[in-house]
């Protein structure tokens, strides 16, 4: 191998290991949210209702475009308009979610909620500078692969707080549980002080004004109102059926007659590692394919898969068959979205990573947000079975508007 050649191959290798410690950093605070946050207050003694009320405090993530062009606009420090914005919510997400297990939940119960917004908060503008980031870190022909190894280390992450926290939880105080998780957020922060600043593109907005307008005026004149509408509309609807079809799955599994056991051991881990299988296998088979392709093929499967959750309501608690589906499913959404994610990617301007990722990204997030909570009341009136059919069915308006956002024989940039 000649030197340039491996001067090359070694980039490569250096800008996937940065996505992979990015993408750990990036999973860790919303699962501590999403489990370990639930596990600390049930176990206190908090009743439902209130442990229901507490999934309020994500609505960061939906609206966290409102603030990205601050992020677009300033730096913070020598350390760049990227690194420094990392830097800053990497630590006080460290300190916060530290703090967070020094609170008695029976006493300081509206201070934890201040404190999870706050969390929140911090951890979708760390999205934002970290989207920002492996936008402009990785070339078009890498987007794919780096998007599939970020997805992948994202959910990775999810193992710290969904398993080892709970497990050292039975052995020692929940202080020394929160601080032991947030810790795992000082690799990501030693990344980020190690990495160099992107280069930049273009001129970066001269102040806050243009910092909000040229994002959005960028992308509705790219190639008009009617064409950035589609975009928008497909980012929404691609995977509106795979995101509701799993919005109830382990009271769909309950209900079907699985103990919690045949539920964590089959469905939480099969679907894990399905999920882990179908990004890599995503993002290497998109150097081939090309993100188009790969939205085609990729959505078909991510669409077809959820068609075996109506199979399996029919069939009753058969282990085998679970396994079976919850791994096929899982395979099909690992696919979908490396190729999502990817297409995102591709469709921000690098001079506006920042502000037009956060939006794209909180546009796809409202189905799980929002749609995601009439799951319970459509199964009310329909039972499983149709349910999940219904879920296929809402798989399909994205699919049919790819001829128009992604022609099969139209790619322009590789992935």
């Amino acid at each position: 191998m000649t030197t340039p050649e491996r001067t090359l191959f070694s980039a490569f290798h250096r800008r996937m290991l940065i996505c992979v410690f990015i993408g750990f950093s990036s999973g860790l605070p919303l699962f501590i949210l999403l489990n370990l946050l639930q596990a600390w207050l049930a176990k206190s003694g908090l009743n439902v209702k209130s442990l229901g009320l507490f999934a309020l405090v994500m609505f960061p993530y939906t609206w966290k475009f409102l603030w990205s062009p601050l992020m677009d606009r300033f730096s913070l420090g020598k350390m760049g308009r990227r690194r420094g914005w990392m830097a800053i919510t990497q630590a006080a997400l460290f300190f916060s979610i530290g703090l967070m297990g020094m609170l008695d939940p029976m006493k300081h119960l509206l201070f934890i909620g201040v404190l999870c917004t706050l969390v929140a908060f911090l951890s979708s503008s760390q999205d934002i500078a970290l989207d920002a980031y492996r936008r402009e870190l990785l070339p078009d022909n890498e987007q794919g692969l780096g998007s599939a190894i970020h997805v992948n280390a994202y959910r990775v992450a999810g193992m710290v707080p969904g398993a080892l926290s709970l497990i050292l939880a039975d052995m020692m105080s929940w202080q020394w549980v929160f601080w032991i998780t947030a810790a795992f957020m000082i690799p990501g922060f030693i990344c980020t002080l190690l990495v160099s600043e992107p280069e930049i593109y273009g001129t970066p907005p001269a102040n806050l004004r243009e910092a909000v307008v040229l994002p959005f005026r960028e992308f509705v004149t790219r190639a008009g109102w009617k064409n950035a509408l589609c975009i928008l509309s497909f980012i929404f609807l691609y995977k509106l059926g795979d995101s509701l079809a799993t919005a109830l799955a382990t009271k769909f599994y309950l209900d079907l007659g699985f103990s919690m056991t045949q539920i964590g051991a089959i469905a939480k881990t099969t679907g894990f590692w399905a999920s882990l299988l179908g990004g890599m296998l995503g993002g290497i088979w998109m150097i081939r394919l090309g993100i188009n392709r790969a939205l085609w093929l990729y959505g078909v499967v991510q669409a077809v898969s959820i068609l075996g959750f109506s199979w399996i309501s029919l069939s009753g608690a058969n282990p085998y068959m679970l396994a079976f589906v919850i791994g096929f499913e899982a395979l099909g959404v690992g696919l979908g979205t490396a190729a999502f994610v990817a297409y995102i990617a591709r469709t921000t301007d690098k001079r506006y990573s920042a502000t037009q990722y956060a939006l794209f990204t909180s546009l796809a997030a409202i189905p799980r947000t929002f749609i995601n909570a009439s799951a319970g009341f459509i199964v009310d009136q329909t039972g499983w079975f149709m349910f999940f059919n219904i879920c296929f069915v809402l798989a399909l308006p994205g699919m049919m508007m790819l001829p128009r956002i992604a022609p099969w024989n139209g790619e322009q940039k590789k992935a």
